[in-house]
Parts: C-alpha cells; sequence; structure tokens
C-alpha cells in the first residue's frame, strides 16, 4: 500500500495507489435483510465458518457511533497529511454527522521524520498513527511500551478476526505475541494496482500500435516525443524517488522479477533459497539501462526524482501523459479518465498487460505484487484516553456498513439494505459518476480497508454492466491489475531488523545507498555507466554489512514460508 527520514520504497497502490479504503458491522440479526446498524454483534465474512455468523452475538463491547468519539490522528507519510478539516472529506463527514466521530489531525507538512522524532521525545503521541507498517519508529513505539495491544478487543468487535485469516495476523504480531497494528487492505485474493496507464487519446492518433514488448513501448515513446515534442511527457513514472515508476518497468526484464525485490523491506532478489544482492541482479542492471536510456532521450519525465505528486497528478489529470507507471494506478488513471472524457467523450485513459522484454513470456511478468496483509497499519498509543473505542471504530471501518458508505455513499442513494450473503444491494438510482468521484475523495482517509469484503462487493454491481459502463477502477483491477500480480506475503513481512542495532543500520546505509544508486544509474550517461555505478554499490555495499543484512533476511523469509505452508 510505503517510511521517511529519507524516501524510503514503499508499495503502495495509490492505490493506489488506490487504491492507496474502509469497513462495517450488522444489527444482532443476519447480514441478510435490513440495513446494518452499529453494534458490538460479529459481522461474518461471506465466506466465513458457521462459527463466525453474524446471527451469532458478540460478547458486549461499546457501540460505535452510541456516543461521541474525539481522537487525534496523524498520517507518517512524508507525501499525505489527514485533512485539517474532517468535513471536507465525503466519509469524515459522514462519521461526524451520524456518528459522533471527532478526528484532530495532526499535520507535519513534509516534516514528518522531525515531527514524529519530537513528539516520541516528549510523549505527547497522537491517539492513531497510520502510516507503513516496516517504519522503523512503530518498532520504536513497541519498544518504548507506547502502543496498545488489540487483543483483549477482537472478540468483543469481530471484524478483523472473521475476515481475516488467522495464520496472517500471527505474522502480524509482535515479539510479545500481541497484535498492536491494524492492517489495511488485507485480503484474500490479488489487490495489485500496479501497472501501466495509457493516454487513449494520444494512443489512437498515432495508429494503436502493440504496446507488449519494452521495444514496443520504447519505440511508441520515441512517436510520442516526435509528434508532440514537450507537450506531451511520454513516460511519467509515478513516485520515482521510492523506485515506484522505475520499479515497475524492472519487473519487465525478467520472469517472476519482484517489484518488491525494491523495497525497503526487502532490497534483495530471491535466488533459490537465498536472497541476494539488488545490485548485482542483471535483470536490475538491465532495466536501469532501459530508464537511463529514457532519460538521455527525454522520453521520460526530466524531473522525475523531485516533482511532488500533485505535479504527476496534475499532468494526468489534463491529459499530458502518454504512458503512466506506478504501484498504484487506478486512483488517478480513474480520476483521469473522468476529467478527460468530460470534454471529449472519446477521451480518457486505459491500461495494457505489463510489457515484457522480447522472449518473455508476458504472463510470468507481474509489474506488481499483493501481500494479504496489505499495505499500511494504524496503531493506537497509550495516549489515547478510549483507546477501546478507537479500535471499534477501525473494526467498524472494515466491516460492511464502514466499508460500503465509504465507497458507494451513505444508504438510500446508491444501495439500499443488504442481500443474504452481506453485500450491498444496489438501486436504480446508482450513479456511477457519482460513486467513481466519492471514492477518489475519500482515498487519502481510507486507513483501514477490507479488501476481502468490499472487491466482492464492487463486483457485484459491476458484473451487471458492460464494460464501457463499468468502473474504471473496478474494470482495470479485474483485467488487468490483479491478473498481472503474484503474492509477494511471504517477502513483506518480519523482514525488518530492530531499527536500533546493527542490522538497523546496515538497513539503513542499505536503503540511503540504493536510493542514491537509484538516481544515478537513471540519470547515467551510458550502459558502461550503469555497470559502473552498481559495481562500485555493490563493494561499497559489502563494506558496511549487507551481506549479513542478507542473511538474516533469508533466515526470515524462510521462517515465513513454513508459517505459511508456501513449498
Amino acid at each position: 500500500m510505503r517510511k521517511l527520514t529519507k524516501p524510503a520504497l514503499w508499495l503502495l497502490s495509490s492505490v493506489l495507489l488506490l487504491s492507496v479504503i474502509a469497513a462495517g458491522c450488522s444489527k444482532n440479526e443476519s447480514a441478510g435483510g435490513g440495513s446494518p446498524s452499529p453494534s458490538g454483534s460479529a459481522v461474518a465474512s461471506p465466506d466465513a465458518s458457521p462459527s463466525a455468523s453474524a446471527s451469532e452475538e458478540a460478547p458486549p463491547g461499546w457501540v460505535f457511533g452510541s456516543e461521541p468519539l474525539s481522537f487525534t490522528a496523524y498520517a507518517h507519510y512524508g507525501w499525505l497529511d489527514f485533512p485539517a478539516d474532517i468535513t471536507s472529506v465525503p466519509f469524515w463527514k459522514y462519521l461526524k454527522e451520524n456518528k459522533q466521530v471527532d478526528i484532530t489531525a495532526i499535520q507535519a507538512k513534509g516534516n514528518h521524520a522531525q515531527l514524529m522524532t519530537t513528539m516520541m521525545a516528549s510523549g505527547e503521541l497522537p491517539n492513531l498513527i497510520y502510516g507503513d507498517r516496516y517504519h522503523p519508529d512503530f518498532d520504536r513505539l513497541y519498544e518504548a511500551g507506547q502502543l496498545v495491544p488489540f487483543d483483549d478487543y477482537m472478540d468483543k468487535y469481530p471484524n478483523l478476526k472473521n475476515y481475516f485469516d488467522k495464520k496472517y495476523l500471527d505474522i502480524l504480531r509482535a515479539p510479545d505475541g500481541k497484535l498492536y497494528k491494524f492492517p489495511n487492505w488485507y485480503t484474500d485474493h490479488p489487490t495489485s494496482t500496479a501497472g501501466y496507464v495509457v493516454n487513449k487519446k494520444i494512443y489512437e492518433e498515432l495508429g494503436s500500435p502493440p504496446l507488449v514488448t519494452t521495444d514496443d513501448l520504447y519505440n511508441y515513446l520515441v512517436q510520442v516525443k516526435q509528434r508532440y515534442g514537450e507537450e506531451i511527457v511520454p513516460f511519467e513514472p509515478d513516485r520515482t524517488q521510492d523506485a515506484q515508476g522505475i520499479g515497475v518497468l524492472y519487473t519487465a526484464f525478467k520472469e517472476g522479477a519482484l517489484y518488491q525485490s525494491l523495497s525497503a523491506s526487502l532490497l534483495a532478489v530471491p535466488e533459490g533459497e537465498r536472497l541476494t544482492s539488488i545490485f548485482t541482479d542483471p535483470a536490475f542492471r538491465e532495466s536501469q539501462k532501459f530508464v537511463s536510456k529514457l532519460y538521455r532521450e527525454k522520453l521520460i519525465s526530466q524531473d522525475m526524482f523531485t516533482q511532488d505528486r500533485g505535479k504527476v497528478q496534475e499532468k494526468i489529470l489534463t491529459g499530458r501523459v502518454a504512458v503512466y507507471a506506478g504501484s498504484g494506478v487506478t486512483t488517478w488513471g480513474m480520476q483521469g479518465d473522468i476529467e478527460l472524457k468530460k470534454s471529449d467523450p472519446n477521451a480518457g485513459y486505459f491500461m495494457i498487460w505489463p510489457v515484457a522484454k522480447p522472449g518473455l513470456d508476458p504472463k510470468k511478468v507481474y509489474a506488481g505484487g499483493y501481500d494479504a496483509l496489505g499495505w499500511n497499519v494504524s496503531v493506537i498509543t497509550k495516549s489515547a484516553k478510549d483507546p477501546e473505542k478507537i479500535f471499534a471504530f477501525l473494526d467498524w471501518i472494515t466491516g460492511p456498513e464502514g466499508m460500503t458508505i465509504q465507497f458507494f455513499g451513505p444508504e438510500g442513494g446508491n444501495w439500499e439494505g443488504f442481500d443474504d450473503e452481506g453485500y450491498p444491494n444496489f438501486t436504480a438510482n446508482y450513479n456511477a459518476a457519482e460513486v467513481a468521484d466519492l471514492q477518489a475523495k475519500n482515498d487519502p482517509v481510507m486507513i483501514a480497508g477490507n479488501s476481502s469484503y468490499i472487491d466482492k462487493a464492487k463486483a457485484k454491481y459491476e458484473d451487471t454492466q458492460p464494460p464501457e459502463q463499468q468502473n474504471w477502477a473496478a474494470r482495470w483491477q479485474r483485467e488487468v491489475t490483479w491478473p498481472s500480480s503474484n503474492d509477494i506475503t511471504e517477502f513483506r513481512n518480519n523482514l525488518e531488523p530492530p531499527a536500533d542495532g546493527e542490522l538497523g543500520d546496515i538497513r539503513q546505509s542499505s536503503v540511503d545507498l540504493f536510493l542514491q544508486v537509484l538516481s544515478e544509474t537513471a540519470t547515467a550517461k551510458s550502459d558502461a555507466d550503469v555497470d559502473r555505478i552498481l559495481d562500485a554499490a555493490e563493494e561499497k555495499a559489502q563494506k558496511f554489512g549487507y551481506q549479513k543484512l542478507l542473511d538474516w533476511r533469508t533466515e526470515r523469509w524462510l521462517e515465513n514460508k513454513r508459517i505459511l505452508g508456501v513449498q
């Protein structure tokens, strides 16, 4: 779904990424029938065992929405602040007006590392902190005893327990065996939103050429530059500082290559039963030579390492991009498609199957991966006056009512009540444009998403529509990004060493070196320069102990495989 004194390699879906999404509870009756209302009752997942049935009473808990709930919240991402005005986002506005929730956002305005250090030193912590679950600051908060465990709450508020496979929860537990992190976008199926978005009008004006191989992509970008000059950016990578946009290109150069290999939490390439150096990986070297060629020929954004995400978004929404790539492209791809169609119904964006180096099997090339635990997490600190109520809030978000309201708006408009399987009944008044706009606006506050539920709910509606009328993001996720992704759960968990210690220092030095090398190789003057830079990086990495980190991560990776039953 991504940690930040310096830009780290977080896969987010923007979803991202979407992607980059929320939940609910039902009445004491079955999930079928009428509209759910807030309660402490269990809500079964549609695929849950009978013991998790929605008709069974959960132990008494606080009823979300029955009385006011106020807390402070902080997003620990350099590119994200929660809105200062809670009513500026539809979902949070609904919570304030209908569930008596008042959230005070603590904003860092780009100074996230400094602010977190200050808050930790003073002990004046936000009640809820949202961020990448690999961030060392979460480890520091745990080690300082500043986090609230969730184990005593999970039977009272059972959405997380019912929808999420226990083996994955066990992977997420801290060394003391307790659960402190509430996962965002946990799933029982592929959820990647990584890939390539193509400007439809430009593509058709250039004759709709094939875009299957990396050679096809290069030739197409040349055509774009020749035809449109500086008016259009041929290739726009998102969040290049974190290797995300150009990381998608990396996967094109080896069957089974992991997008995750470029992330701070792995920074390695699996070879048999070992994790090996990213700096010596032939596919990484080849991909960076491809990127540097695009850069030298001005076929890729020339300020990709310095521009902020707002600038990328603006170019997409105004149609000044021919191809857009990243780890979470469906949110802005959908927004851009809507904007361009306002002035020209034949304009917009579409997605292509991930490109592959000539000779490779495209079906074995994965532009992104998905983690059953999702991306981000929320933690509750001991500064919270009512930690159980904040947990109830998070759990409600991940159930049918919260997820449905977040994605389709309040009951009575696009949906009314739930069917026998617990999914919303969509009305004749369903407004696809309104739903797409709602989802895009709610994206920044989607902090506790249940993909296992909401993707099936979305599919229930989309399956009734012809392709051209389906929700843009839902269509391309199902047709491209999900089937072109691989399961990387084994590579995404428990591979971060303690922040304060030798391995933590090696990890940070490795990340810093990689980010430096990423920029240097992408802007290199020749292929020979790319090799020279990477040779020097490998030598430097080995001197400060990179191999020791690789060996430690290999052991943890193999243990993950054992827990998950992966052969």
